[in-house]
């Protein structure tokens, strides 16, 4: 089985990568990476279809001046404990420099968090709860939380700049939304051939708990036509902080299908369908040109797909999705609406 349609149109919202959907109750909540990297936004609906022509709400923009002035990145809406915390990556503005950045430098990203005690995300106040201490600093982003057995946990991408490569995943458990209760253990770095074409990373993670196993994905390779999602997996009664519960796929398990023109899927989230159907989140690109700088293309668009499970339990992860709804030819951004800004 390649995959399964849902109810919904692909892409399931144009130009938004890094995708997130949260169900709470019978609501979808979706946020992603804006194209101009410069605030975060959230949407609503009642179906996952609706996320398309649904409103966009911006519930904060980036700073002045400062650690969270630049490339707004890859943000992450999550219920914990009765309130709503979005994390996301966020860097100073290097452009006034009169040194370029070195190679550790071109992207300065650290982890901050909002945190909103209203009961509707879309009321109240989003107030910031700083940047995430993760014992260290160096790049950082896509942070991910995920409870097991009454713990809160933090799961995130960061570069360990004594190893080869641009960012390695790591796990700790949880004081708070904000804070870490221990240290940062790291789970996997980029060693195989298909984490390390163009970037040697390991990045934008994401858990699923399914039957007994957990399930952390995650994507390597640059952002174009070799990014690819990897997986991570460890029984749910296992310790999560020990590295030696996990095992890690040697092959990606997702990956570009030319048949269907997708190209580059990754960077997942997972939600389910009111029937209790688990639904990988991902975003992808249609065509593999990409004139100029990849960051600066717009049309990696958020996906959506039914992902079967097999016989023994196992996720049958298959291809992407074939494309249902019309997507932009040119690199223009295009306002909510899906017409041109």
């Amino acid at each position: 089985m390649a995959h399964q349609d849902l109810t919904t149109k692909n892409p399931l919202v144009l130009q938004r990568a890094d995708p997130c959907v949260l169900r709470e109750g019978s609501t979808y909540y979706f946020t992603a990476s804006h194209p101009l990297y410069d605030r975060i936004i959230l949407r609503r609906a009642d179906t996952l279809d609706g996320l398309q022509a649904a409103e966009e709400v911006t519930i904060w923009r980036r700073h002045e001046s400062g650690p969270q002035s630049h490339l707004i990145w890859a943000p992450e809406i999550h219920r914990v404990g009765g309130a709503w915390y979005i994390y996301y990556a966020a860097a100073p503005d290097s452009s006034g420099r009169a040194d370029p950045p070195s190679t550790n430098e071109t992207f300065n990203h650290r982890i901050f968090v909002l945190e909103n005690t209203a009961q509707d995300p879309f009321e109240g106040e989003w107030v910031e709860r700083g940047q995430v201490d993760t014992g260290w600093e160096s790049f950082a982003l896509d942070a991910t939380s995920f409870e097991l057995a009454g713990r809160q946990y933090l799961v995130w991408a960061q570069e360990d700049l004594e190893v080869m490569g641009h960012s390695n995943l790591y796990i700790a458990p949880m004081a708070n939304p904000w804070t870490l209760a221990g240290p940062a253990v790291e789970l996997t770095r980029p060693e195989h051939e298909w984490e390390t074409r163009g970037f040697w990373v390991n990045e934008g993670p994401a858990v699923l708990e399914h039957q007994g196993t957990l399930y952390l994905t995650y994507s390597g390779a640059a952002t174009g036509i070799d990014y690819a999602m990897g997986v991570l997996t460890a029984s749910a009664d296992s310790d999560p902080l020990d590295p030696a519960s996990w095992t890690k796929s040697e092959t990606p398990v997702f990956v570009s299908d030319e048949s269907v023109h997708r190209y580059g899927p990754g960077h997942n989230s997972f939600t389910t369908t009111p029937d209790g159907d688990v639904v990988l989140v991902y975003h992808a690109r249609t065509y593999t040109e990409i004139e100029g700088d990849p960051l600066q293309d717009p049309n990696r668009h958020a996906c959506a797909q039914i992902l079967p499970f097999g016989e023994h339990g196992e996720p049958l992860w298959g291809t992407p999705a074939p494309g249902t709804r019309p997507v932009p030819s040119d690199r223009e951004i295009l306002a909510p609406s899906g017409e041109k800004a």
